[in-house]
């Protein structure tokens, strides 16, 4: 039995409900369009469009927009990934209309003027200014440029001085025009509602909103090509990536490979790095390894920020632990106590529900469905030793993979 429901509005749009008895609702209206959906010399555009929807709508001026929710006490927010983009708000159950009619007319109605895209653009570049002085964040995006060399997906979310610089209403109206497929957008609240009179409130503000069935050309990602780079910055302590290309969300490994992930140097201070670098031998604060997947393909990466006389010991510590991966079988215990943390950490992070329906509807976009927690359970349950030790030989494997420091002049 689903835990929640879904309907689709004639021109595509899907409405998800998942019933809390709580008087705070989450919700979120989700848009399949992302950094990756821009052209060569649009980067940035998605992540400013994503800015000018607080600007200015049809009936609607900036503070309007920003005191339309604020002054009942929600919480109104936006971001930009690679793949989506999502509008999102908690509120106060008696609310959801109010916030409904914001996101229809901010989603669909937003003029963008010209004041209003050159004040904006100022914004941006000192988000970029602010965003280039903080190395342990800048090293990211850095490492996927190199991960996903001449492709969107390698391109810094908010753009480039040059490139933010350059973009204009023609720009904006383009890509709204080819990536806001209707069919491909979900709007989902978390909350106490009938789903009945959910729908109707849906049907009263997105029903009129004119079909868009265009059809993107996402481009798969080249191969990679491996690679040890060192860059010189005016920093005082070394900063270290390195990975690869992992698996997409639908591929069959992806609950594997973030079990596997979470057991390496995933959340808390139990993981291998952190008990190995961090408590062993206190050379780095920070030590952490990710998985992200996307459509199409994945990232894996460890990062590490240390003193720059001590990196290279650190650099080394990692790849035992990824060899030790590679080389020995998790045993029946180690596996078991895997399973738990990582099961224990997913339940607890349910708690969270505005990350919760904002995964919810972004599953409904990627695979038509959603899994129950007791099926990625099931799935996680179902990881055997064996497939964590070809997937470490599959991942780790260092002809694969990319290092990139960032050293201090």
């Amino acid at each position: 039995m689903t835990d929640h429901q879904i309907h689709t509005l004639p021109n595509g749009i899907r409405i998800l409900l998942k019933h809390s008895p709580s008087t705070i609702t989450h919700c979120c209206f989700v848009l399949n369009a992302g950094s990756r959906d821009e052209l060569p010399r649009q980067t940035g555009l998605a992540h400013f469009i994503e800015h000018l929807l607080f600007k200015e709508t049809e009936r609607r001026n900036t503070p309007q927009i920003l005191n339309r929710l604020e002054l009942v006490g929600a919480d109104l927010n936006a971001y930009t990934t690679k793949e989506y983009t999502c509008v999102h708000a908690s509120l106060l159950k008696q609310h959801l209309e109010r916030t409904i009619d914001l996101f229809e007319d901010i989603l669909f109605h937003s003029t963008f003027p010209t004041e209003e895209i050159e004040k904006e653009r100022g914004v941006i570049l000192d988000e970029i200014a602010s965003y280039l002085d903080q190395p342990e964040e800048a090293i990211q995006d850095d490492f996927e440029e190199l991960l996903f060399k001449d492709h969107p997906i390698g391109k810094n979310i908010l753009g480039t001085p040059e490139s933010v610089g350059l973009l204009n209403i023609a720009d904006i109206k383009q890509f709204i025009s080819v990536n806001n497929n209707t069919h491909q957008m979900v709007f989902a609240v978390y909350g106490d509602y009938d789903f009945k009179k959910l729908v109707k409130l849906a049907e009263k503000y997105f029903g009129s909103v004119p079909e868009n069935n265009a059809q993107k050309n996402r481009i798969a990602p080249p191969s990679i090509i491996p690679g040890y780079h060192v860059v010189k910055r005016p920093i005082a302590q070394t900063h270290c990536v390195l990975g690869g290309r992992a698996y997409a969300s639908d591929n069959n490994n992806k609950y594997a490979l973030s079990l596997l992930n979470n057991l390496l140097g995933g959340m808390g201070m139990s993981s291998r790095l952190n008990l190995e670098i961090r408590e062993k031998y206190g050379i780095a604060y920070t030590i952490e390894s990710n998985y992200t997947s996307l459509t199409d393909t994945g990232i894996f990466s460890v990062y590490f920020g240390t003193d720059a006389e001590k990196s290279e010991k650190a650099l080394k510590l990692v790849h035992k632990e990824l060899r030790k991966l590679r080389e020995q079988k998790l045993g029946t215990i180690q596996l078991s106590q895997a399973k738990k943390k990582f099961i224990g950490q997913i339940a607890l992070a349910e708690e969270n529900r505005m990350n919760l329906i904002i995964s919810m509807a972004k599953s409904l976009l990627d695979f038509g469905y959603i899994d129950s927690l007791e099926d990625v359970f099931f799935k996680i349950n179902e990881v055997t030793a064996e497939q964590i030790l070809e997937i470490s030989n599959e991942i780790f494997d260092n002809d694969r993979m990319i290092t990139l420091l960032f050293e201090p002049e």
